[in-house]
């Protein structure tokens, strides 16, 4: 069904794409309101967070960027200017909106050391793709096993507390939560043409 592991020159031969729908920078009361009533209509959600990489022993920065998106639409909530309100911190409790990242282990550790809080609704596609006999679980190989196509990896140890985020930042950090979602949507095809 699916390859249990791909290498770099595999990879390297796919098609480079990224999120090419709408990305909403979250940063202020306004674009939050906003950003929260939104979020209420879905109940399955692409995730991840991203965190300004550091260079010294020792130092490890706080997250700055929590990334969620469906389809169409990316949010980027600049967790470094705006922190993470009630109302976020309810949304990474609420068991009813799944939540799809990969990795999770790390960003939840993180997304603790800003706030206590007890995620709800989390899927870990790392762990998920275990059913799959999938043996690679960096989200750059699972994108070539399940979606075939590659995403770029290069604004990954950019600054993601810089005062305005390059266009450049905003579609990597779309593309990492959005590409979330379309791999469970296919494992999930995958498994109801099975059942059929």
């Amino acid at each position: 069904m699916f390859l249990k592991e791909i290498d770099k020159e595999e990879i390297n031969k796919l098609e480079v794409k990224h999120f090419e729908g709408e990305i909403r920078i979250v940063e202020d009361p306004e674009s939050f309101d906003l950003a929260m009533k939104e979020l209420r209509n879905y109940s399955v959600l692409g995730f991840d967070t991203e965190t300004k990489p550091s260079f010294k022993k020792g130092v490890n920065n706080q997250i700055a960027l929590i990334q969620i998106s469906n389809s169409n639409v990316a949010w980027l909530f600049r967790v470094n200017k705006i922190g993470i309100p009630d109302r976020l911190k309810a949304f990474l409790e609420n068991e009813d909106v799944l939540k799809i990242g990969a990795g999770l282990h790390d960003d939840m550790r993180r997304l603790r050391q800003v706030v206590d809080f007890h995620p709800g609704g989390f899927l870990d596609l790392q762990k998920y793709v275990e059913a799959f006999n999938i043996e690679s679980k960096g989200l750059k190989k699972l994108v070539a096993i399940i979606l075939g196509f590659k995403i770029s990896k290069s604004q990954q140890m950019s600054n993601w507390e810089s005062e305005t985020l390059s266009v450049q930042q905003q579609i990597y950090a779309a593309t990492d939560a959005w590409v979330c979602l379309e791999i469970y949507q296919s494992l999930r095809n995958v498994l109801n043409r099975y059942h059929e």
